[in-house]
């Protein structure tokens, strides 16, 4: 009886290293970078989502996050800087070694989860008669999470 091929032996180790020398790790582990400029794109781009509804005599409204005051644009650049760091790693561009980048991703995340908890409990006085929040929002608040989410899996891939 005749043998072919050992199909083990001629497969790819499944950590092979990319162009940079870099091993990447797959399954699960591999979903950090994934997951976590997924996520920062959904937070910027939530700023343009409605994150306030409400109705006053014979009109109604809903106010972006882009309109919410400063925090709202301090999440939308949360969210780019966050997608810019994904970016300039698969782009062969570290940031030093003193600041670890699941590091700054998870600050990152910690931060805009934050100020998207504040806009959560507080509905700022410039937007009234808005008196609910809207789906934008919570998307956000989503995205935030997942920037975390990212940054601890991604912090995993590093050990």
């Amino acid at each position: 009886m005749t043998h072919g091929p050992d199909l083990y032996l001629d497969a790819d180790p499944p950590s092979a290293p990319t162009a940079y020398g870099r091993v990447r790790p797959e399954g699960i582990w591999a979903a950090g970078d994934r997951i976590t400029w997924i996520a920062g794109l959904i937070l910027a781009l939530s700023t343009f989502m409605d994150w306030y509804a409400g109705s006053g005599v014979g009109i109604k409204l809903a106010v972006i996050g882009w309109h919410t005051g400063i925090l709202g644009k301090v999440i939308f650049f949360i969210g780019l800087a966050t997608v810019a760091i994904v970016a300039l790693r698969e782009s062969g561009i570290d940031l030093p070694a003193s600041a670890p980048e699941s590091l700054v991703v998870l600050g990152l995340g910690v931060l805009a989860t934050v100020f998207v908890l504040i806009r959560v409990i507080t509905i700022p006085d410039a937007v009234l008669p808005a008196n609910s929040r809207g789906v934008g929002l919570w998307i956000s608040l989503a995205a935030a999470l997942g920037v975390i989410a990212g940054g601890l899996l991604r912090a995993a891939e590093d050990l």
